[in-house]
């Protein structure tokens, strides 16, 4: 175990990366989840077939192409970011197609009554989206949006095929020093792993007290 703990430091900056990677990708996987949500609801069939285009497309291409992209190809055009931030941005635009067939989800659980008794009190769709649905369709979509926050940090170990050195980088450049594959790995699962299970207290916590009984 020595291998472990003389390389408490490069494990525990791969952690912190990985932590910092996984919230800030959250926090805009969500944001576009949200937009991209209301889109695909919208009355207008334009705003749907760009949402639905949307969610296509990113679903339909693996998460490593679009990384490879952001990092190698637009640089040739002209278009330059850090190693961190094109594959933070990557990754919460990856995600915020998930994130928004599940908003979506929760929004058409939300009882149809509820919009039409907003549009009756003089809302218009964006208000009636956003005071009287949306808050309801994210309280009933908890449990499915925690499991996107999961998938968004294990995605995060693809950002390493690129360069950013989070844990699952600084996984393999201590076993590049070592060679004690099986010690240095499972250590970085059994991470992985904690993290995890926090997200999945954190979910299940909110789930109790947020979500909506039908």
């Amino acid at each position: 175990m020595n291998v472990i703990t003389d390389h408490l430091s490069e494990f525990g900056d791969g952690l912190l990366l990985t932590v910092e990677l996984t919230l800030l990708a959250l926090a805009g996987a969500l944001a576009a989840g949200i937009v991209v949500a209301a889109m695909r609801v919208s009355p207008v069939r334009v705003l749907r077939a760009a949402g639905m285009a949307y969610v296509e497309t990113l679903q339909n291409i693996p998460l490593l192409v679009w990384l490879v992209i952001a990092v190698f190809g637009l640089p040739e055009i002209g278009v330059m970011a850090g190693l961190f931030t094109s594959a933070v941005v990557v990754i919460a635009l990856y995600q915020g197609a998930y994130m928004a067939e599940a908003i979506r989800s929760g929004i058409n659980a939300v009882p149809a009554g509820q919009g039409e008794a907003a549009r009756a009190l003089g809302l218009t769709f964006v208000q009636s989206l956003r005071l009287v649905v949306l808050p309801q369709a994210l309280r009933t979509a908890i449990q499915p949006l925690g499991t996107i926050a999961i998938m968004t940090l294990m995605n995060t170990a693809m950002a390493a095929a690129v360069g950013v050195v989070e844990l699952t980088a600084a996984a393999n450049r201590v076993n590049l020093a070592e060679a004690q594959p099986i010690y240095i790995f499972v250590t970085a699962g059994l991470l992985y792993m904690a993290l995890s299970a926090v997200f999945g207290l954190v979910t299940g916590a909110l789930e109790r007290k947020l979500a909506i009984l039908r």
